[in-house]
């Protein structure tokens, strides 16, 4: 015995076929949206839930649609039907607006995923100055879906396409109720998307005070979230709100899982910006490393003895043995010009007196012809070592500073017995 269809099924069938000319696949997900609450009032008429008493409330099924039509953005069914079945004969409309508003959507979210992930992983509000190349393909998306319509962009081949392989239908029940599933959990992700919006923003203000200009934006951002979250499942141009906020969160929470990792793996510090971390070597361009004295590269190095004498052959190592090779370049000849001849740790290097020479051999002459380059070995300054640098005496050496006796092969005398004893 088959069962009887209940009010709500009957009432939503003629919805459908009000319906009939828009997209299969975008008439599932309308009245995926509309069931719930149809299902709410045929629970609160209890026995009386019959489609009479459904239509006394909501108007009949076809002014119903009309509605759902209207806050959907959709044209009216002769309107629709021109839309997208054209007339045999009559010139196509252009694709190229509904194109635009639907692709320029989809660059923005991405955009706007990347940026974020960016100015997360870094808790740097600098990445999100790249927003500014996003805002005018935004502004013409919308311009687009304005002129054009939603129905047209829902007409494209490519989103039929989406629409047939993603909407829940008979044949595909599991794939129905997962995204059953997730349009439930809908009104929390957007409580979600608030939340990490406005902490995103109080996150970058920490950090760095002038982050404090973003927050107002983060703010409505945040209400935007809600208010087009809610209605989402009436209007679907609201897709050019939802769409861009949901990509920047879901750039900020990966970026900022990011950031956790590296702050636990210990690769960053909470404490300083991320430009100001103190280096002690870079790579040069042939991909030697190059010693770093504060934030200056060190090209040379020279050692001096104590009593001032500059020591010409030294080679340098670290506290674990490695030696701290560097880039070694001479004169290439010929073209007076500086070449790289390999690399090493031996300190001091030559240095190179570049420049050019006039007729009369002369370095520097304005109007010289030609470059020369000199190595010189002699050491470009003047060090005054301070006094009272000996080093300090090994242990276990004497500390006295008498002047040491004159060595003999006589042996030592050996000290006088009358000497009092020691206690």
């Amino acid at each position: 015995m088959s069962e009887r269809p209940t009010a709500v099924r009957v009432y939503l069938a003629r919805v459908r076929t009000a319906l009939a000319d828009l997209p299969a696949g975008e008439i599932e997900e309308i009245l995926e949206d509309v069931r719930p609450h149809l299902a709410e009032m045929e629970a609160e008429l209890g026995a009386d839930a019959k489609v009479e008493a459904l239509i006394e409330r909501l108007g009949t099924p076809e002014s119903y649609a009309a509605e759902l039509r209207s806050a959907g953005g959709y044209p009216p069914p002769s309107e629709a039907a021109t839309t997208v079945l054209p007339t045999p004969g009559a010139k196509a409309p252009s694709l190229f607006g509904p194109r635009f508003a639907l692709w320029g959507l989809v660059f923005c979210a991405a955009g706007l995923a990347m940026f974020a992930f960016a100015a997360a992983v870094r808790v740097d509000p600098d990445a999100l100055l790249g927003l500014a190349f996003l805002a005018p393909v935004f502004v013409l998306s919308v311009y687009f879906l304005l002129k054009r319509g939603l129905a047209a962009v829902l007409a494209l081949p490519e989103v039929v396409w989406a629409k047939e392989r993603l909407v829940s239908t008979e044949d595909n029940r599991d794939r129905g109720k997962v995204l059953g599933y997730l349009r439930s959990l809908r009104p929390a992700w957007w409580l979600v998307c608030a939340a990490v919006l406005v902490g995103f923003g109080l996150l970058l203000m920490l950090r760095h005070r002038y982050a404090a200009l973003l927050l107002p934006f983060l703010l409505a951002a945040a209400i935007a979230a809600i208010w087009a979250g809610a209605k989402l499942g009436k209007d679907r141009r609201l897709l050019w709100v939802a769409v861009p906020i949901s990509a920047f969160v879901v750039g900020g929470m990966l970026g900022g899982f990011g950031a956790a990792v590296d702050l636990v793996a210990g690769r960053t510090s909470w404490g300083s910006s991320p430009s100001s971390y103190p280096t002690t070597t870079t790579s040069d361009s042939y991909g030697s490393k190059q010693l770093q004295y504060g934030n200056e590269s060190v090209d040379n190095v020279y050692a001096f003895d104590a009593q001032g004498k500059p020591l010409t052959e030294v080679y340098l190592y670290d506290e674990e043995g490695r030696p701290l090779t560097m880039s070694r370049f001479a004169c290439e000849p010929g073209t007076g010009s500086k070449m790289r001849v390999g690399a090493d740790n031996k300190f001091p290097r030559p240095w190179l007196d570049q420049g050019v020479t006039d007729n009369r051999g002369r370095v520097n002459g304005y109007n010289g012809y030609r470059g020369v380059c000199r190595e010189r070995t002699d050491i470009p300054f003047s060090a005054a070592i301070p006094k009272g640098t000996t080093p300090s005496p090994s242990p276990g050496a004497p500390t006295s500073s008498a002047p040491a006796a004159p060595s003999s092969s006589a042996p030592a005398t050996p000290p006088s017995s009358s000497a009092p004893p020691t206690r």
